[in-house]
């Protein structure tokens, strides 16, 4: 005996306000889940407008536009004869909730608002939305609303209201509900009790983004809502960047039993549009729970959630002649992938969506600038198989999207390395400390990916500016320009070297700048005459943010930055895999280069780890600790000490003079290091480029890390706090010596 139903579920490039696209994509999804002969299809989380709107979702022209847009859905064919799970934000006595819109043949069905926000990290929802309101204690989630739908809604559909809470759709042969992303994150689930009272088939409509090494924890709590409890769960979410620093990885999935089914890709292709479907079997449903006699026990006393009837059935009438879909492995990238696609595909994004003319990048030979290249490289190399292998939509729309960056009307890439020609610039930015084995790798690498490569010299710049110093003039009686000091010498103190290392940075800036705005003018020819500008790339990784390690408003203040959240570590490992993988071979020299800034020697003279009085290996674990593990200052030592128990060796610290009495006096002085100069340097938080977000121990201060951008540096309680523990465990282990002895 068969009961075959087939689902889909889907991925969406959605744009934030982008009511028109939205509405495009969510339509073709619908209709392809109708061609696949699907007769439910759930959809991202706040689809009709695009899950990244902040605060434009505190406008009520937001909530306007999405009921126009799903009246468009309304008004002609499209939900004939399949039940579609739609998210859009709806407001309900004046109060805006974040809901799932349920419709069927041309009406709605009811409106399921969320109850568990995602509230942390990366997410404010509850600076725009409110938790629909459940009664603690109370069982099952509430009785039913009613809502009043707006007046062009009624003329559309005949309805003058329809249920709004947490319901379950009684079809004529199964039940089906949702929950919305953060909802499956939490410890009691909705889905727990949704299966327990008999719901088959649960759908959950998410907007989640990517962050390296976070899909197994994704793909765990998926397969569990279905493992224990039995039953149908799918999963779509947003893919793409939708105007902001996430990259939503997609990676839509159904599941049965504890089984996955079907899964979407995380990162690409292309299309906007992505549509998974699976054939399953609800008898197989039945079968697991009702051969499960402690889940049957627990059902049969479980609250009943309020049931919503529709005169529809979601089951094929030729079942028998369905066969369902197998069991398959779920798919998970390597992280090095997930940086290789991730980033690159959010860059393609920006840039299409942007409507510039493509990107400049300082490259000065370096981990981090080379890191920056390739990822344009790879999207090149995505595009232009996007437009072999694509579907034929997709080929339609990767095509219009070149022609309009490249201001081409007729141009069609032969290969990645002509792409990439079209529409990235890098520029070897040198100065007298420059060296040839960076200034090599630089040009050899433009080589490898096909950008138009250039170089300046930037002495004459610096000059220009000391020079000015020089001749300042002095308007007030408080000053004697004769016995003022103007020319400072890199030989000099440590103000007068420093300020001459930040102006060689910030010159870079500038004439970054300057040149992504004139290249396309200077370079075109006569293939184009169309204006427009390249946008400036940003290269600064995530552990020289945290610690502060670049100069405010130098060449990292850019337009966009791909890796400034991807740590030193990854970056390395990156590049080497990236030479292997996409025929760059000049990425291991780069990767196994010294770090350095060249901006008073060049690279073998000048070291970043030096100059840091810290390893980016020792970076990244602080780093840990101080966001991800929520650690002050001790809270951080006591970790470290035992994260580093094995460690053989620890970099010098370059604030304490002599020689530390112990390990444990080695360890507090580099937490106190951390600390320090995060704090001095927390100001440039504030001025961060915006980054794709890849770490969750980002010092992002717009979005991620909140803090106040003036802090006490001195950290005078919490020091001491981290001497007395010092102190202490001294004392143990002299006394244990003792006792030993004895």
């Amino acid at each position: 005996m068969a009961r075959h139903v087939k689902l889909a579920t889907c991925n969406l490039n959605q744009w934030a306000m982008d009511f028109k696209g939205n509405l495009w994509r969510v339509r073709e999804s619908i209709r392809e889940a109708k061609e696949e002969g699907c007769t439910f299809r759930t959809g991202s989380e706040l689809e009709i407008t695009g899950y990244g709107c902040e605060d434009s979702f505190l406008e009520l022209d937001t909530f306007h536009h999405s009921w126009e847009s799903l009246a468009e859905l309304l008004e002609d064919d499209t939900t004939d004869g399949i039940l579609c799970d739609i998210g859009m934000p709806v407001m309900h006595r004046n109060v805006p909730y974040n809901c799932r819109v349920f419709c069927l043949d041309r009406r709605i069905v009811g409106i399921r608002p969320k109850f568990f926000m995602a509230n942390d990290g990366n997410y404010r929802e509850m600076r725009h939305f409110t938790p629909w309101y459940i009664e603690p204690g109370a069982p099952g989630f509430g009785a039913l609303e009613e809502y009043y739908l707006p007046g062009h809604i009624r003329q559309i559909t005949g309805q003058d209201k329809v249920p709004m809470g947490i319901f379950a759709i009684a079809a004529r042969d199964t039940v089906l509900a949702s929950e919305t992303c953060e909802e499956l994150f939490t410890p009691n689930a909705p889905h727990i009790q949704l299966s327990l009272d008999g719901v088959e088939i649960i759908a959950n409509g998410s907007g989640s983004h990517h962050q390296l090494r976070k899909l197994d924890k994704r793909i765990d709590l998926v397969q569990g809502a279905t493992s224990k409890a039995g039953g149908v769960y799918l999963y779509a979410n947003q893919k793409g960047c939708d105007g902001g620093r996430l990259y939503f990885d997609g990676c839509c999935m159904i599941w049965m039993n504890g089984k996955m089914v079907a899964q979407g890709s995380q990162f690409g292709p292309l299309d906007d549009v992505e549509v998974v479907t699976a054939t399953v079997n609800l008898m197989d449903v039945r079968s697991f729970r009702a051969n499960f006699c402690a889940r049957a026990y627990q059902a049969s006393f479980t609250p009943q959630v309020p049931r919503v009837e529709v005169a529809f059935s979601l089951t094929d009438p030729h079942s028998i002649a369905l066969l369902p879909s197998p069991f398959i492995q779920p798919r998970i990238h390597d992280p090095m992938e997930e940086i290789a696609y991730g980033p690159s595909a959010w860059l393609w994004d920006y840039l299409r969506r942007s409507g510039q003319r493509g990107y400049f990048l300082p490259l000065s030979g370096g981990a981090d600038s080379s890191s920056t290249a390739t990822l344009v490289a790879i999207m090149c190399q995505r595009v232009v198989d996007e437009l072999q292998t694509g579907t034929e939509r997709s080929k339609k729309q990767v095509l219009e999207d070149v022609r309009k960056i490249t201001k081409r009307p007729n141009y069609t890439p032969v290969d990645a390395k002509d792409l990439c020609g079209k529409i990235f610039v890098t520029c070897y930015m040198a100065s007298q400390y420059s060296g040839d084995e960076t200034r090599g790798r630089a040009k050899d690498l433009a080589e490898d990916i096909g950008s138009i490569h250039t170089s300046i010299y930037i002495d004459k710049i610096t000059a220009a500016v000391q020079e000015t110093f020089e001749s300042v003039e002095i308007h007030t009686d408080k000053l004697d320009k004769a016995k003022m000091k103007t020319k400072p010498s890199m030989d000099g103190t440590a103000n007068e070297n420093l300020a001459l290392q930040n102006i060689q940075a910030r010159s870079r800036m500038v004439m970054s700048y300057f040149m992504a705005q004139l290249m396309p003018w200077a370079s075109d020819g006569d293939e184009t005459t169309a204006a427009g500008s390249l946008l400036v790339l940003g290269s600064a990784n995530v552990d020289e943010a945290l610690r502060g390690y670049y100069t405010k408003y130098d060449c990292s203040a850019a337009d966009i930055n791909p890796i400034g959240g991807i740590n030193k570590r990854d970056l390395k490992s990156f590049l080497i895999w990236a030479g292997h993988n996409k025929g760059i071979a000049v990425l291991q020299r780069v990767a196994d280069a010294q770090p350095s800034a060249e901006l008073t020697g060049a690279e073998g003279v000048q070291s970043d780890e030096y100059d840091m009085g810290m390893s980016y290996a020792e970076l990244a674990d602080l780093g840990h600790c101080r966001k991800v593990e929520h650690c002050g200052p001790l809270s951080t030592f006591l970790k470290i000490r035992g994260m580093w128990a094995e460690k053989s060796q620890i970099t010098p610290s370059k604030r304490r003079t002599g020689t530390p009495a112990s390990r444990d006096e080695e360890i507090a002085q580099k937490v106190k290091d951390f600390y320090f100069y995060h704090s001095i340097n927390r100001h440039k938080m504030t001025t961060l480029t915006p980054s794709y977000h890849a770490e969750n121990y980002s010092p992002d201060d717009n979005r991620f890390d909140l803090r106040p951008f003036l802090q006490n540096a001195a950290f005078d309680v919490q020091f001491a706090a981290i001497d007395k523990a010092v102190k202490e465990v001294a004392e143990h282990e002299e006394e244990a010596a003792r006792s030993s002895r004895a």
